[in-house]
């Protein structure tokens, strides 16, 4: 086992990249253009950005390249348009903890199966709604409930269905008449616990990055073993704001008008770096191994190239230094080794526009005992 990939071990990182005629990390409050220090200009990328491009990697890599085996390990919590409390219920199910006695009733008002089909797709996971036809052809509509939320929580459902769709008294009386015909869930710590273990031994982003899954049934909260900083940029980069046009137009009457058909935003150029740490105690209780540590670094280094688009231009990763522990604790502050890697711009670059314009040493002399220093890419 190499001492980067030993999970009982404390690791502190500094990964490089950098992104040409591309926006990084959009502000959506600021008009998603590129996220800056508004004192030095510094451009600035979220951990949360970061962490998604790691979880579009693990989810590539678990569904096409992943053995059989390892693939019940790499499921991702937090997907693009998941539902959390849907896959904190799939903890309960799987395991067969009960969610709470469930109930059906057959929609019978006309005014309600309306409402119903309207409201159906922003409905919580714990309802399902059944709309078919039976072999007489008569529309046979159904809605059921888990029993799994609390008083609280349905009263939380009616008021988003109401604010989203409008007041409907029938409707909202048919749905509370269905949740008070079924159990009260058992939210008990044993099987609280027993849910977590679960969602940490199936996925990934749970045993790295914690979560808090307590939304609907209760899993608990796991903190996160692997922590990222915000990324920043070396140097101040200029943000910038282009419009664009196309040729053909929707209608005729249109034909003769320049048509705007949206704006690009974007930086020329800027080398960011951003630091990690993994801490081997929030590792072991959340049951971190040494392949989930092998695969979180090479996603670092491969994530980019999965995760292209227009919009970010080219994006690379230009360095990623590990420094390794011995001990639980640490041999020396992260702060003090993150010093040890210097990255300057040349002196003829007046406006970097390219990695080649900067200098990236490292300082490997006199490291702390106890510490070692894994080079898993430079340049």
């Amino acid at each position: 086992m190499m001492l980067h990939t030993n999970p009982n071990c404390r690791h502190d990182f500094a990964l490089l990249f950098d992104v040409t005629d591309g926006n990084p990390n959009g502000d959506p409050d600021g008009g998603n253009m590129p996220r800056t220090d508004p004192e030095t200009l510094q451009g600035l990328v979220t951990d949360v950005a970061l962490k998604r491009k790691v979880r579009n990697y693990i989810a590539t890599y678990a569904e096409y390249e992943a053995e059989e085996d390892q693939k019940a390990r790499l499921k991702i919590f937090v997907e693009h348009h998941g539902v959390l409390n849907n896959q904190i219920r799939r903890a309960y199910t799987e395991q067969g903890i009960k969610t709470g006695k469930p109930a059906k009733e057959v929609v019978k008002d006309e005014a309600v199966l309306a409402a119903l089909r309207e409201v159906a797709p922003s409905l919580n996971g714990a309802f399902e709604f059944v709309d078919r036809s039976d072999e007489s052809d008569e529309v046979v509509a159904t809605l059921e409930y888990s029993g799994e939320l609390s008083e609280s929580e349905i009263k939380d459902e009616l008021d988003q269905i109401e604010e989203s769709f409008g007041q409907n008294k029938v409707l909202r009386k048919f749905i509370t008449d269905v949740t008070k015909k079924a159990g009260k869930p058992d939210k008990s710590r044993a099987n609280a616990e027993k849910a977590q273990n679960w969602m940490c031994e199936n996925f990934y982003d749970v045993r790295m990055f914690g979560a808090v899954m307590s939304t609907g049934l209760n899993a608990g909260q796991v903190r996160g073993a692997m922590q990222l900083t915000f990324a920043r940029s070396i140097d101040p980069v200029l943000p910038q704001d282009f419009a664009i046009t196309r040729v053909a137009v929707t209608d005729e009457k249109d034909r003769e008008k320049l048509q705007t058909i949206g704006r690009k935003t974007f930086i020329p150029y800027g080398l960011y770096v951003a630091h990690g740490f993994y801490s081997p105690y929030l590792g072991t209780t959340a049951g971190v191994t040494e392949s989930d540590l092998e695969l979180f670094w090479n996603a670092l280094v491969n994530m980019w190239d999965i995760d292209r688009s227009a919009s970010r231009g080219m994006m690379a990763p230009r360095g990623l230094y590990v420094f390794s522990h011995e001990n639980k604790l640490g041999n020396a502050p992260a702060h003090k080794l993150f010093e040890r890697i210097q990255v300057q711009p040349k002196d003829s670059a007046v406006s970097p526009r390219s990695f080649r314009d900067y200098d990236v040493v490292v300082n490997t002399e006199d490291i702390p005992k106890g510490v070692l220093l894994h080079r898993l890419l430079e340049g």
